[in-house]
């Protein structure tokens, strides 16, 4: 796992991650929902699709577009496994222990939070 300070720092220099940003759409559910309803899907997304030390369809299991969460994993490079090794140190093929999901749903809050 990473420093925030330093992953944010790098992800800010990565043209790919850095252009993305919610929409209205999401921007609305965030607002409507409220911060900790959206964690609490974060909580369950990266539980289900990133946790398993091989998660079904990784590298394709995280939709680009239609929740805030979504958007946020592509951003900060939480959306599979292969991210997760290279962004912040995270093996694949291991799965995720507690710690580690709540540092991925950290990460993903630090974004959400900027959005806002």
């Amino acid at each position: 796992m990473r420093d925030s300070d330093d992953l944010f720092a790098q992800l800010a220099r990565s043209r790919f991650r850095s252009r993305f940003r919610l929409g209205a759409r999401e921007l609305n559910y965030l607002e409507r929902r409220g911060l900790d309803t959206v964690l609490d899907h974060a909580e369950t997304f990266v539980a289900e699709r990133l946790a398993p030390a091989q998660p079904k369809n990784d590298g394709r299991q995280t939709p680009m577009r239609n929740h805030p969460v979504f958007i946020a994993q592509h951003a900060t490079a939480t959306c599979c496994r292969s991210c997760l090794e290279k962004w912040h140190r995270l093996p694949k093929n291991t799965a995720l222990n507690a710690a580690q999901q709540s540092y991925v749903v950290g990460v993903i809050r630090r974004w959400l939070e900027r959005q806002r």
